[in-house]
């Protein structure tokens, strides 16, 4: 990708928050049908004695409402880049009912991915006692979440119960931010074509690199997409680890890139039984500060899900683009891969000349 080649995007990715003011296709309601569909399942699995990582779309059927995880995945494919599912069942089910019926929704649009320390394919976002060992990573405290990417091809959260003050959730399309800087400040492409080292975040594993070693592109191009990773805390901490602070020319291209999401955003309600889907290369999701709540039982609890999907879109370094800032440690691995032990040894890791993937 050269100077030459850079153009606009104008696929279905590159969308602005004043678009969907009126136009609410991106959400999807179930219905009392597709709530029965997901009981029915979830107590087939139980009966078969099927544990979340053996859950599969084959042993957990969803005759309707697997039409709208196909509506979905194929938004997140060659869409938006992003949809709200409404009406998920949460009242009157334990916890390990609903991360079954949640992960066997997810099967029937990709593939769970470990995402935490302690290897879990489910992640319980909150501050509470169900907070699992996620390194330094904030995710679940009360403060403002600035807008970002997460590490796998598709992030999904399931509110279980909102906090009492009803926090604003974000999302914003990373193409529409790519094309305002290449129409503002089309100078700084140079910086963001060649990217910023990631820190690991203390969930490297033994072996491995606290950061991953290399730049990873904020934004890449392949097949005409436009494909963003960007998390502000995680590259500034890569940088702050090293002793060497972002400079004051970077720090103001990273406030451009947040200024264009805060005015482009797409601003909506994320209550109880709401599901938000968003493809981690075109779209970064955020939301607003909540007041601490201190009892256990009224905390702020979200389910995250991360996804991987065959042949999800074309990548300029499939090695950097999609797996150079989320597989390390115990991230990064599906199911049959911890059932079968992969974790517990050291990822190969690619050497080509100038660009040195270590540990």
């Amino acid at each position: 990708m050269n100077g030459t080649s850079l153009a606009a995007v104008q696929d279905a990715s590159a969308w602005r928050g004043s678009d969907f003011e009126t136009d609410r296709t991106w959400e999807y309601v179930l219905d009392d049908n597709h709530r029965r569909e997901l009981d029915q399942a979830l107590a087939g699995a139980k009966n078969s004695g099927l544990a979340v990582a053996e859950l599969s779309a084959a042993n957990f059927p969803l005759p309707t409402l697997s039409k709208i995880a196909a509506a979905v995945g194929e938004d997140m494919r060659a869409g938006r880049g992003f949809a709200l599912l409404r009406g998920f069942p949460v009242d009157d089910y334990e916890n390990s009912d609903l991360e079954l019926m949640y992960f066997g929704l997810c099967r029937h649009i990709g593939t769970g991915m470990t995402q935490n320390s302690d290897g879990g394919l489910i992640h319980y976002v909150t501050d509470g006692t169900l907070k699992p060992n996620q390194g330094n990573r904030a995710v679940g405290f009360p403060k403002r979440v600035s807008m970002h990417v997460d590490l796998m091809d598709i992030v999904s959260l399931l509110c279980v119960r909102q906090a009492g003050d009803g926090p604003e959730s974000y999302l914003a399309s990373s193409t529409t931010i790519y094309n305002e800087i290449l129409k503002r400040r089309p100078d700084l492409m140079p910086r963001l074509l060649d990217g910023f080292e990631w820190d690991r975040m203390d969930e490297h594993g033994n072996g491995e690199r606290a950061t991953s070693g290399y730049r990873v592109p904020l934004f890449s191009q392949a097949n005409g997409q436009i494909s963003c990773r960007y998390n502000r805390s995680w590259i500034a901490a890569a940088n702050t680890r090293q002793n060497q602070p972002l400079g004051a020319d970077d720090e103001a291209i990273l406030d451009l890139i947040d200024e264009i999401a805060a005015e482009t955003r797409l601003a909506f309600p994320f209550g109880e039984g709401d599901i938000q889907f968003c493809n981690n290369y075109t779209t970064l999701h955020g939301r607003d500060a909540h007041a601490l709540e201190p009892l256990e039982e009224k905390k702020r609890l979200l389910i995250r899900i991360w996804l991987n999907v065959p042949d999800f879109r074309k990548f300029s370094d499939v090695a950097i683009v999609r797996y150079g800032i989320g597989y390390h440690g115990n991230l990064g691995w599906t199911a049959e891969q911890l059932l079968a032990g992969d974790n517990l040894s050291l990822r190969a890791r690619r050497t080509d000349g100038a660009l040195r993937l270590g540990a």
